[in-house]
């Protein structure tokens, strides 16, 4: 900086702001100072000696429930991130992706103890992962995007149980009474295969709990009891993964006419299930997904979904995430509605 700063004949300071603050300098002065800068070989300040002397990062630990090929394939996360980041992006903070191990609903404490950087985001991670009580001991700010619920946290979610309620009445005025619901994981042992109505409301994971919720009362009100509902849980997240669980509900009898699945992902595996099967959607089988990300649209047939505004939801977790690294108080917790959008993969009974 120095050699930058005699070559231009300027302070030092005007160095450093030609990088750190380039509205201090006229465009004429920056771009003389990058031009001497380049033909002494200067790169810019050391981003870890920048680091040593703010004690800020610039990294935003995301803290995952699954690997990151599970990740990348689901466009709910890819849209919410998507959104976080261009919040974030433009005040300098970038996003450090940290996987879940697969088997405590989140990183490995070690992980969240060693990472740089300088807030975490919890997205949908399990009850009671040891990745938090990591965050926790690091004294990180801490946002959480849908769960889990933490007292005093700065949270954004979604109504989660009045989108299931919706979701099942839709299915109960087209007529349908063999109604079976498609889990999500809920870290159950062993993973996937059917569950009680209670073993399913023991999800460790909140939203779970509360799809579930939304479902069985609904059904209930209009003379369903759980003991007459079939649940399964899905063994992957992916399409891939929750194809299993789809065939094993579908091998009934007698069969479901309609299935409320807790994601368009388990949706579009249930509806591929059903076509190997022989059975037609919404003909034989209606089927209702939650989310409605792109592939919701495209499906064959297009699929009816509780839709939730990811992008929404990614931006008000960016703005809780600056919040936060401003030294402001978390607001209170917030949700983004759920609304039912009905498309071509249900029918009347």
């Amino acid at each position: 900086m120095d050699d930058v700063a005699d070559a231009v004949g300027v302070s030092r300071a005007t160095v450093s702001n030609a990088y750190n603050r380039p509205d201090q300098l006229s465009a004429q002065l920056r771009e003389e100072v990058l031009r001497a800068a380049k033909k002494i070989g200067y790169a810019g300040p050391n981003p870890t000696a920048r680091s040593l002397a703010t004690s800020r990062t610039g990294a935003i630990a995301v803290l995952l429930d699954t690997n990151l090929s599970t990740a990348f394939s689901d466009p709910a996360l890819s849209l919410t991130l998507d959104a976080l980041s261009t919040v974030v992006d433009p005040e300098g903070h970038a996003l450090l992706l940290l996987p879940g191990d697969g088997e405590s609903g989140g990183p490995r404490a070690e992980r969240i103890l060693t990472a740089q950087a300088d807030i975490a985001v919890a997205y949908s991670l399990a009850d009671g992962a040891p990745a938090l009580n990591a965050v926790r001991d690091r004294g990180l700010p801490l946002v959480v995007i849908d769960q889990p619920h933490i007292r005093g946290s700065a949270r954004i979610g979604v109504a989660d149980r009045a989108g299931a309620a919706a979701a099942a009445r839709h299915l109960l005025e087209l007529g349908h009474r063999r109604i079976g619901i498609f889990s999500a994981q809920c870290l159950s042992a062993p993973r996937g295969g059917e569950l009680s109505a209670a073993e399913a409301g023991n999800s460790r994971f909140h939203d779970n709990r509360e799809r579930m919720a939304g479902y069985l009362e609904t059904l209930a009100e209009a003379g369903v009891p759980a003991t007459d509902v079939p649940i399964w849980e899905a063994s992957g997240l992916s399409v891939e993964g929750a194809l299993p669980s789809a065939f094993g509900l579908l091998d009934r009898h007698p069969r479901p006419t309609a299935l409320l699945c807790m994601s368009d992902l388990l949706a579009l595996a249930a509806i591929s299930a059903a076509r190997h099967l022989g059975l037609s959607v919404p003909g034989d089988l209606s089927v209702v997904g939650f989310d409605d990300v792109p592939p919701a649209r495209w499906s064959e047939p297009p699929l009816t979904t509780v839709r939730q505004d990811l992008a929404a939801k990614g931006r008000a977790a960016g703005d809780l995430v600056l919040t936060l690294l401003r030294g402001e108080k978390a607001p209170s917790p917030a949700e983004i509605p759920a609304e039912l959008v009905v498309r071509e993969s249900t029918a009347r009974v």
